[in-house]
C-alpha cells in the first residue's frame, strides 16, 4: 500500500437516495440514467486547485437498504362487485403469505373467488408490477410488468375458487427490457431488480432520485348475456435484500479489501502510462 498510508472515514449523509439505475435497452447509446456515488481521493497544493487525472483516483459506492425489522402484516385486498342483471355480487380476494419478500424468492399468491352473480369468470392472470417514480430531473412513472401468470381456470356463475400461484420476479427473465429498474452494481457482481423504497421521516421525496414499489395485480373477465366486463384486484408488496449475517460479512469484506490490494497494484502501473486513462471508468468497489 505504500510507505505513507492514510485512513479516512466519510460519514455518508443518511437522507441521500440507494443506488439505482434505469436499464438500457439494447441499441441506446450513451451514459444510463442512475442515482451513483464515488469517492474521490486526490493529491494538490490547494483544495480547490485543479486537480490532474494521474494525482487522483476514484472509488465507486453504492447505497442499499435492507429489510426492516420487525416486518409488518400479510397483506390482504378484497372487494366486491355487482353487475347490471345480476342479483348477487361476485367477491374476490387476494392475500400474500407476508409483506416482504426477498430477492430470487417466489411470490407466493392466494386467490379466492366467490362468485355469486349471473356472470362466468375467465382469463384470471396474475403480474408482478413494478412501479419506478424517477424524481431526478421530472416526475416520470414507469409502470413494468417482471413477472407474469395467464392461467386457463374459469369460475362459472355460482360456483367458487381458491387457488395458490407463484409468480418469479427475477431479472433473469426481463434482461432485454428497458427502463426497468436495477440496483446499482458493484465490482464484478451481476445485479437485480430494483429493491423496493423506504422514505423515511422528515426525508423529502424529492430528493431521492428515483422511487421503487411493487404490487401484485389480478386481472379477469366477468362475461354475460348484456356483455362482459374487466375486473381487477391490486396488492403492493416489498421486494428487498435480507440483513446480512454479520460473520458472513465480514469475511465478504475481507475477500474484498485483499481483492482491491491486487487492484491497486494494477492501478499503479495504470498511472505509469502503461495503458491509456480513461476517466469513465472509475474503480468499483
Amino acid at each position: 500500500m505504500g510507505a505513507v498510508v492514510l485512513t479516512v472515514c466519510v460519514q455518508f449523509p443518511d437522507n441521500l437516495p440507494c443506488s439505482v439505475a434505469l436499464q438500457p435497452g439494447p441499441n441506446d447509446e450513451g451514459k444510463k440514467c442512475a442515482v451513483e456515488f464515488e469517492v474521490k481521493a486526490f493529491c494538490a497544493d490547494q483544495q480547490d486547485e485543479k486537480v490532474e487525472k494521474q494525482s487522483s483516483v476514484r472509488l465507486t459506492i453504492r447505497k442499499i437498504q435492507f429489510s426492516p425489522d420487525p416486518v409488518g402484516p400479510a397483506p390482504v385486498a378484497e372487494t366486491t362487485f355487482e353487475f347490471v342483471m345480476s342479483e348477487k355480487p361476485l367477491h374476490v380476494k387476494m392475500s400474500l403469505s407476508k409483506e416482504t419478500f426477498y430477492h430470487g424468492e417466489p411470490v407466493k399468491v392466494n386467490v379466492e373467488i366467490t362468485n355469486s352473480s349471473s356472470r362466468n369468470v375467465k382469463d384470471i392472470s396474475l403480474s408482478v408490477e413494478q412501479v419506478t417514480n424517477v424524481v431526478l430531473y421530472s416526475n416520470d412513472k414507469y409502470v413494468k410488468s417482471v413477472a407474469k401468470e395467464e392461467t386457463t381456470d374459469t369460475v362459472p356463475a355460482g360456483t367458487s375458487l381458491k387457488q395458490e400461484y407463484s409468480l418469479y420476479p427475477l431479472l433473469a427473465y426481463n434482461k432485454e427490457r428497458r427502463g426497468l429498474a436495477l440496483d446499482g452494481r458493484i465490482k464484478h457482481e451481476d445485479t437485480n431488480l430494483a429493491s423496493s423504497s423506504i422514505v423515511k421521516q422528515d426525508v423529502l421525496k424529492e430528493v431521492q432520485g428515483m422511487l421503487v414499489s411493487y404490487k401484485v395485480v389480478l386481472r379477469m373477465i366477468a362475461t354475460g348475456a348484456v356483455g362482459s366486463s374487466d375486473v381487477s384486484l391490486e396488492l403492493p408488496f416489498r421486494l428487498m435484500h435480507p440483513k446480512p449475517d454479520q460473520g458472513k460479512e465480514r469475511e465478504r469484506r475481507e475477500r474484498s479489501e485483499a481483492d482491491d490490494m491486487v487492484f491497486e497494484e494494477f492501478k499503479r502501473v495504470y498511472l505509469k502510462g502503461v495503458i491509456g486513462d480513461d476517466e469513465e471508468s472509475p474503480t468499483e468497489a
